[in-house]
């Protein structure tokens, strides 16, 4: 069937099932390492590389399968435990632009075997700044390319061994078409004048230094919104650090070895003996029952904080407050946020853009919780201070200047 228009100005479907020229052998040992380091630096063009983690499964976000794909190289499966150091690959295709699908996603894990690209094109961003409103690979490969990529085995177990023969097709269709994709929206952010938008972003990217340590890191637990008291956060503060360090021992995904639903279960009832805790929603099944003995002493221990001990109501910040709690604490910037939200959210629309890619929320309330002062001028300083790029200064400063000191309308309310 060929590629005919379909209704929405979009290519027919076709369902890609196996990869051009089979599947490769994976690669596993040395020998067949420097045969695939040789056809890559060997080959042209852009990389497509890919990488499959055992998110859910593993504690670590190691990969466990890296994919890559070269005009003249063909595409090679490598496996990363049994070949740790990729760095000679890494070296020999170093002047290459590598082409991945959400970078920030991959970028840590191929950092952990080696592979560090110079230059990047993310297929993932692009789409983004080019408008699209759906952006997963899958998708994209739809509407874009007309092919269709199953996407079944995305959540799988990729720790297993061995691979099993689909999920191996799966890994190298998608780097076959991620050369092509790119092209595509290549082209079309040439056509809308954003080629130099994505260049800086993806420069941005390559800069961007490690992210910090996530700042108490068990108040992401699900559900712990329901819970007001701070013996309560003591509780969950307790089971979840527990949690963490068997999870990391064992590298067993934490929700596996004990699920958010079962740590907020017993911060709100605060069990006063283990038989108590055993009986608990989430701790019945026949693994986390063997878990109780474990954990028991950090709920005990938390049950017997100091209060000056006890964490406190919500995570400490260097920012401003919560938006909704603008009006009663500074009535003036909550009206200047109105005003802000709604010139960025101009902005975006009239470019095809998303709000958060045009500028960061974040960035957005900062300056505008504390104004610089001065002209547009002072405003573009801060927002590059804050991280914005050249051309989302170059879009964003003189509105957000005008909006800083435009007189405030009394009908104005801010958003939560």
């Amino acid at each position: 069937m060929t590629a005919t228009e379909e209704s929405g100005g979009r290519p027919a479907v076709v369902p890609l099932l196996e990869p051009r020229g089979g599947i490769p052998d994976v690669v596993e040992d040395s020998a067949a390492l420097v045969d695939v380091v040789a056809r890559f630096a060997a080959g042209s063009g852009p990389i497509a590389i890919d990488a499959e983690r055992a998110s859910g499964y593993r504690y670590s976000q190691r990969a466990y399968l890296v994919q890559l794909r070269r005009s003249g190289a063909g595409t090679a499966l490598i496996d990363p435990i049994a070949c740790p150091d990729l760095s000679a690959l890494s070296e020999a295709v170093a002047d290459a632009e590598w082409v991945l699908h959400a970078a920030s996603q991959d970028l840590s894990c191929l950092a952990g075997v080696g592979l560090h690209p110079q230059r990047l094109f993310d297929t993932e961003l692009a789409a983004r700044i080019a408008g699209y409103e759906r952006v997963g690979l899958a998708t994209m490969s739809e509407i874009v390319l007309g092919h269709q990529l199953a996407k079944e085995h995305s959540a799988v177990d990729w720790s297993r061994r061995p691979l099993p023969r689909p999920w191996l097709a799966y890994a190298a269709l998608d780097v076959e078409i991620l050369v092509d994709l790119r092209d595509a929206l290549e082209g079309e952010l040439a056509r809308q004048g954003k080629l130099t938008w994505v260049h800086e972003e993806f420069a941005a990217i390559l800069a961007a230094p490690p992210a910090p340590p996530r700042a108490d890191p068990w108040r992401r637990t699900s559900g712990i919104h329901r819970l007001r008291g701070r013996r309560q956060l003591a509780i969950v503060r307790a089971l979840w650090e527990a949690r963490d360090e068997l999870a990391r021992h064992r590298d067993v995904a934490p929700g596996r070895l004990l699920p958010d639903t079962a740590i907020i279960a017993a911060a709100s009832t605060s069990p006063t003996t283990p038989e108590a805790l055993g009986r608990l929603p989430g701790w019945g099944g026949k693994a986390t029952r063997r878990l109780v003995a474990t954990m028991w002493p950090s709920v005990e221990r938390a049950l017997t904080l100091a209060e000056a001990d006890l964490p406190r109501p919500s995570a400490p910040g260097d920012g401003p407050p919560p938006a909704s709690r603008w009006p009663d604490r500074d009535p003036a910037a909550a009206e200047r946020l109105t005003r802000t939200r709604a010139a960025v959210g101009a902005i975006a629309a009239e470019h095809g853009l998303p709000v958060e890619n045009l500028l960061s929320p974040d960035l957005v309330r900062r300056i505008t919780w504390t104004p610089p002062e001065g002209d547009a001028d002072a405003v573009a300083a801060a927002l590059r201070a804050g991280g914005a790029r050249p051309w989302q200064v170059e879009l964003t400063a003189a509105a957000l200047a005008a909006a800083l000191v435009a007189a405030p309308h009394p009908e104005s309310a801010v958003d939560d």
